[in-house]
């Protein structure tokens, strides 16, 4: 049966996008040449199973002109991905039998054709697939509709058909599926997967884990040399504490890997699944943890839109009310906004930054400052000192330790990260501490204070 499967798994892919690689200080992602790549995920779940050729093209398009670089999407899909069929009627297995992809002679003739012609798409416009190769409840069923199909001797044959397909794309396999390794055939099956891939893709491409909700791919593997970069689903909660801070415990791990949130809480999806409660999320809710988490260390960050994630439309059964179809979610405010924080970290020095609350002052009353729940400031600033940062989610005075940054005098501006822009507010000597009072004191308006060594002579924060 192998043989069978290899005869039709040759590499249809010649993609412009460079090779990914860990960088030498093992906390981001570079190109083969060692430029910063920053992850800037959006969550395509069933991208592969219910959108067409032409759908796919408009979602596609749209996010690159948005500024992601990685979306993600599921090969064997959630919502029911192998027996309900894809756009044109296709499944992806036969028998639902992962040592049997369902592939046929000609072009555009079954699901896999289908999601080669996503991949090379995102490919063409400068973006990686961050690719599951199934959800979890093909391995771990739990609430899911399965069937679980997977066993350690099938995943391996599955991967390494996967690997040798896709090869040559432009891809960051992620295997998991939000689903809790739960016991050990579980792990087997995880470890067989990637021992697969790694056969069939021969080292060409970067491994990472999608978790369930809550917790990272450390605390299973993370000392597994198959796993590269750390992910965690921080979740759909819209409060600091006990969630995005976890993703400062992961980047102190030990050995050292990249990590980011790959499932922090969606726009428009009910907060902490407790609509009646919450309500719904809005722009300034995923906003929050994109800063949190990247000033925590994280090498990147995914955002997600309810509707988008299960390509809601008219016709199909909601999950968990969805406020409206994914044709118009794709533009919600939250998702042209999160471009903005990969334009200003990139636009000072990338690869040294470090996760620092210290850079802000404690007050007398720490709640208040740094603060907790939707209301926490957050620091991070160059190893060296050429910068400083402080995320400020509220219009509340606070000072910085202005000795965190290195030179005689210090260039301050305020960043927007719902537009983008950023305003000079002065220059001033180095020396002690220094208050600072956001543009809309009083407001639940969120901030970046950007703070340069004057004798850099940095360009304006996230100019491009």
């Amino acid at each position: 049966m192998r043989i069978l499967i290899f005869l039709f798994a040759s590499s249809i892919f010649a993609t412009p996008l460079p090779k990914l690689r860990i960088s030498d200080n093992q906390r981001y992602l570079v190109n083969a040449e060692g430029k910063g790549f920053f992850y800037l995920g959006d969550t395509a779940w069933e991208l592969f199973h219910r959108l067409n050729r032409e759908e796919a093209t408009r979602y596609l398009e749209n996010r690159a002109q948005k500024g992601y670089t990685v979306i993600q999407a599921v090969a064997l899909a959630e919502l029911d991905g192998l027996n309900d069929p894809n756009a044109y009627g296709h499944r992806p297995l036969v028998n639902n039998d992962p040592l049997r992809p369902d592939v046929k002679d000609g072009a555009e003739n079954d699901y896999w054709d289908h999601v080669d012609f996503i991949v090379r798409k995102a490919n063409s416009l400068g973006m990686y697939i961050g690719f599951l190769p199934t959800w979890g409840d093909k391995w771990n069923m739990r609430s899911g509709k399965g069937p679980e199909v997977f066993t350690p001797a099938n995943a391996e044959a599955y991967g390494e058909w996967l690997g040798h397909r896709y090869r040559d794309a432009g891809i960051i396999w992620i295997l998991g599926g939000d689903r809790s390794v739960g016991t050990d055939v579980h792990r087997e099956v995880l470890r067989a997967m990637a021992r697969g891939i790694r056969k069939g893709d021969g080292g060409n491409h970067l491994i990472s884990y999608h978790p369930n909700g809550g917790s990272g791919s450390a605390e299973p593997f993370h000392s597994e040399p198959w796993l590269q970069i750390n992910m965690r689903q921080n979740g759909h909660m819209a409060e600091y504490t006990g969630r995005y801070d976890k993703t400062a415990f992961d980047y102190g791990r030990i050995p050292v890997k990249p990590v980011l949130d790959a499932e922090p809480i969606y726009e428009d999806h009910p907060v902490s699944f407790r609509a009646a409660e919450f309500g719904h999320s809005i722009a300034a809710d995923v906003r929050r943890p994109l800063y949190w988490d990247l000033f925590n260390g994280a090498c990147g960050h995914t955002y997600g839109n309810h509707a988008v994630w299960q390509m809601f439309a008219a016709g199909r059964q909601p999950i968990n009310n969805p406020l409206m179809p994914w044709g118009e979610a794709i533009d919600q405010p939250g998702a042209g906004q999160m471009q903005y924080a990969r334009w200003l970290l990139e636009s000072r020095p990338y690869l040294n930054r470090i996760p620092d609350d210290s850079v802000i002052v404690t007050s007398s009353i720490p709640t208040a400052v740094p603060g907790a729940g939707r209301y926490r400031f957050s620091g991070t600033r160059d190893s060296a000192g050429s910068f400083a940062m402080v995320y400020v989610p509220v219009g509340r005075r606070f000072s910085v330790q202005m000795n965190k940054i290195s030179g005689e005098k210090v260039n301050a501006w305020w960043f927007d990260p719902r537009t983008g822009k950023a305003t000079s507010i002065g220059s001033f000597p180095n020396t002690g501490q220094r208050e600072f009072q956001s543009p809309n004191p009083g407001e639940e308006l969120d901030w970046v204070l950007v703070l340069d060594d004057a004798s850099k002579n940095f360009k304006a924060p996230g100019l491009r």
